[in-house]
């Protein structure tokens, strides 16, 4: 049964390839760190080696006042109890603009080793994580798992990995992540590979960016003692046209 849904999985992510794919250059992106361009249009956030950091950010910004799909792949690894450390997907208004970096190892390069004390970080900012690797002091579960971050900050009181203690992203396998935002009704919804794994409403404008509407957007990516190539790909920015045509903001 689960090599059917495998197969079946697959199927579904080449179809949404197909369909929705508009290739985005890389020179679109500033890099930092171990980050770098790949031939196939992707960005290498961290090589299989330890202690590396890397950030990419989108040289345009985003409005917060439109609603937006973001749709990109991202591939953590394919080393389990071996890899680590995982990937962020950022959005942020830092002084340091586009050469704002967190710490590496578990904080992804977004947050924070200890969540109540000083430390560097992404600032005002939320963000998704995918973590691969268990870190007791930030809530971890024992398995890789989805969350959502604010403030540079990777203490999460909740996360997901769909019930499953076995659940595992270092497959070997991209993995199809989309985050839309609804300004209309402070709306943020995140999806991976079709599965809803966090849905919730925050004021993004005044509580997080204290009434910028236009921030930075992107990626980074640690890795500790225990290491592992990760890297993303971007498939599609949907503008507020296509939202509307599609009845995603709904």
């Amino acid at each position: 049964m689960a090599a059917k849904f495998s197969f079946f999985r697959s199927l579904f992510l080449i179809a949404l390839t197909f369909l929705f794919s508009q290739p985005v250059s890389s020179q679109q992106f500033i890099t930092i760190g171990s980050a770098k361009r790949m031939q196939n249009s992707c960005i290498l956030l961290t090589p299989d080696y330890p202690y590396s950091e890397g950030i990419a950010y989108s040289r345009s910004k985003l409005d917060l006042t439109e609603s937006f799909e973001i749709t990109f792949d991202i591939y953590l690894g394919s080393k389990d109890e071996e890899g680590a450390d995982g990937i962020a997907f950022i959005i942020h208004n830092d002084p340091r603009q586009f050469e704002a970096y967190g710490t590496w190892g578990e904080s992804l390069g977004y947050g924070r080793m200890n969540p109540w004390g000083r430390g560097t970080s992404i600032y005002p900012s939320v963000a998704i994580e995918f973590d691969t690797y268990f870190n007791q002091q930030q809530n971890d579960p024992q398995s890789d798992h989805v969350a959502y971050l604010e403030n540079g900050i990777s203490f999460h009181e909740e996360f997901w990995n769909g019930g499953n203690e076995d659940f595992n992203m270092e497959d070997g396998q991209l993995h199809d992540f989309r985050f839309r935002w609804n300004p209309e009704n402070n709306q943020i919804t995140v999806t991976l590979d079709g599965y809803v794994v966090y849905s919730g409403k925050t004021d993004l404008v005044n509580k997080i960016f204290e009434g910028e509407t236009k921030v930075i957007w992107g990626f980074s990516a640690s890795t500790g003692r225990l290491h592992n190539q990760q890297y993303f790909c971007l498939r599609r920015l949907a503008s507020n046209q296509d939202l509307k045509k599609n009845n995603f903001d709904k």
